[in-house]
Formats: structure tokens, sequence, C-alpha cells
């Protein structure tokens, strides 16, 4: 196997692991939070206002990246900022209203650091041939820790209508360890070897990160941000900013808030997490293949299956769930009986149609901004977290 296509992996597996602990949370967190504020008058943290400040820092500090990745190169910005993460899961097992909060502006900038150095890092494994298939293989297997942080949880929540400290204290313990194990992962990341186009194969260079200095790389960064291609990209990066921010943070809490589900609404939280990343990992796999150049297909179709899927799965959602599911526990139903086995469906939609787009936008950064990627990913990443704050406050 290629050297870069083993460093596509190796991240792939830190990745999978990392996002396994902080996307459970994050499908959890509105709901272990109030449970949390049962058992304790003191603590006041709300999961959405975390979920604001996360993205609000992150907003910001995305247009830091660039600069900060001359310096650190991608595998210690990603390195930087998984260590936030593992931050952010241990500060669980210790709820403090101020500490929810202080590890909410600290993950959000080690969002923007570990996000845009998987962008430049991936690009620099790929090259026009392998750019499609590398970012389909990277989104399925990171899509796969949609999967076993939600079974763990939808287990350990079986039959409970409050989450206890025993129970909850288990689950980040597992989360804290699984994410540590990411970081190794990302230990094992290697230096990427490109040989530049004017040389023979036999005159190699190490390439770390852009050739440039960190002034040089935020005007770059602002610069690219200007022009015709990244404005109209930035429509979708703001699409994909809102049905991210509802499917990852809201939709699934809002399951189980609804109790018409039945008794078991608040393990549905966990299990529409498990089919949101099965539809995840069969778009990242199957169109990593169809959206490369090579097939006759194009990204065009993909984008709008995902487009028609979206539109299908939000109007389902919304005559099974009643409106206010969202804020906490109801009673209220819909248009129609709430369905577990519709809101399944409509969680395996929501991950499908979002591979469907993010697979296509890996490969069009990752293969039109192949020399400025580090600004590109950022600038996706900027316009999506800053519809992602905006949804939450």
């Amino acid at each position: 196997m290629e050297r870069k296509f083993v460093n596509v992996i190796l991240l792939g597996f830190g990745f999978m692991f990392v996002f396994t602990a902080f996307q459970t949370m994050g499908n959890i967190e509105k709901t272990i939070l109030d449970s949390i504020t049962q058992d304790d008058s003191t603590f006041t943290g709300d999961g959405y206002t975390s979920l604001a400040i996360i993205y609000a820092t992150l907003a910001i500090c995305n247009w830091l990246a660039p600069s900060i990745i001359t310096i650190t190169g991608p595998r210690g910005a990603m390195l930087i900022g998984a260590v936030t993460y593992l931050f952010f899961i241990v500060t669980f097992l210790f709820p403090r209203t101020w500490l929810l909060y202080v590890a909410s502006v600290m993950i959000g900038a080690g969002a923007a650091a570990i996000w845009t150095g998987q962008g430049n890092y991936l690009t620099l494994n790929s090259d026009a041939d392998t750019i499609s298939r590398n970012s389909g293989v990277f989104w399925a297997m990171l899509q796969c820790s949609m999967f076993f942080g939600n079974l763990f949880v939808f287990i350990k929540f079986q039959g409970k209508t409050h989450i206890d400290v025993e129970t909850r204290n288990v689950v980040f313990g597992a989360l804290t360890g699984v994410c540590a194990v990411g970081i190794v992962f990302l230990l094992l990341l290697r230096p990427t070897r490109r040989a530049p186009p004017a040389l023979d194969d036999a005159k190699v260079e190490i390439v770390t990160h852009d050739a440039e200095g960190p002034l040089e790389a935020f005007k770059g960064a602002l610069k690219l941000f200007c022009t015709k291609d990244m404005l109209l990209l930035s429509i979708t990066f703001i699409y994909t900013g809102i049905e991210l921010s509802f499917f990852s943070g809201v939709y699934s809490p809002s399951i189980g808030f609804t109790l018409q589900m039945g008794e078991n609404a608040k393990q549905l939280v966990g299990l529409s997490g498990v089919f949101i990343g099965m539809g995840e990992v069969l778009g990242g796999a199957l169109f990593g293949i169809l959206g490369s150049k090579t097939t006759r297909w194009g990204r065009d179709p993909i984008v709008i299956m995902g487009y028609v899927i979206h539109l299908t799965s939000f109007f389902l959602i919304f005559i099974n769930l009643p409106m206010v599911a969202p804020f906490g526990d109801t009673n209220e139903i819909s248009y129609i009986n709430p369905s577990p086995y519709l809101a399944m469906f409509c969680s395996f939609l929501l991950g499908f149609g979002d591979a469907c787009f993010n697979t296509q936008i890996y490969s069009i950064l990752g293969g039109n901004y192949s020399d400025n990627s580090t600004s590109a990913f950022a600038l996706f990443k900027f316009t999506q977290v800053n519809v992602k704050f905006l949804f939450f406050l």
C-alpha cells in the first residue's frame, strides 16, 4: 500500500476515535446537561449555549488557523486540536458551569486547528486522481464514529427516563479513553513526501505546510475568500452548516424529549446517532467513488440527490415531531402520532444527504485549491460554523 494512502487511513482512524467521543457527546449533551441540572441545583450549564460558544470561537479562530499551521504544520495543529477535545470530554466528569464554558472556548479554538490541519494534510497526501477516493475513504472512516459511541449510549440509556450520575460517569470515562486512542493514531502520522512537478521522482522534499509566513497566510485567506468561486461555494457551505447544526445538536435530543415516542424515548437519542452514522458511512463509501472525475456521473447528480433526500427528511421530521420538542420533555404531538421507526429513517436520510454534500466539498477544495488548501478548508469551516453559531444562539 502506498505511503500516502497509509497516511489517509491513519488520519481516518485518528479522527474516527476522536470524533467517536466528541460526536457522541454533542449528540447527548443537551440531554445529559438537563439531567445534571436536575441532580445539582448549582449547575446551570446549557447545551445550546455551550454549542454556541464553541462555534463562535471556532468561527473567529478559523481566520487564524492558516497562520498557526505555517508554524506547527498540519500534524502539530491536529494534535493540539485533539487535546482540546479530550479536555472538553474530561470536564463532564466534574460538572461545573464555568468549566463547561471554558472548555467550550478551548475546543472551539482546537476545532479550528484540527479541521484546517486535516484538510491540508489530506490534500498533501492526494493528487488529482486520488482526491475523490481519499475524501470518500476519510469521510466514511470519520463517520464510523457515529456508530460505536451512540450504540454504547443506546445500551447504557436503556430503560432510563433520567440519566443518573453513575451512568453519566461510565459514559464520560469510556469516551475519554476512546478520544485518547484517537490521539495515538494522530501521533503515528508521518510527514508527506511530495515530488515537485519540475523535478523527477528521485528528487523529493518533505512538505508539511504551505511555504509562507503567518501574515502572508492570513492575507491569502482574505484574498481567497473574496474570489467569485469561493463566494459561490460559500452558499453550499452555509447550507451544510444549517443541516449539520440541526442533526448534530437538535434533532436527536428532540426525539428523546418527545415522550410520545414511548418509555424508551431517551434511549432513542443514541440510536438516532447510529442511524445518522449509517447514512454517513454509506454515502462516504459510495460517493467517494462516484464523485471521481474519472466517472461519467460527476459531482452534480450527487449534490442534487443530497438536496432531494434532505428535503424529504425535513418534511417527514416536520410531521413526526412536535414544534416544542427541541426545548425539553413534551407530551405534545405533531401532525401524526410520533413514530420511532420514522424518526430513525429520517436520521438515516439526514446522514446520507450530509455525506452527499461533504464528500463533494472535500473533493472540490482538495482538487481545485491544492496549492492553497489550508486557507480553502479554513474558509469552509469559517462559513459553516458561523451558521452553527447563529443557529444555536
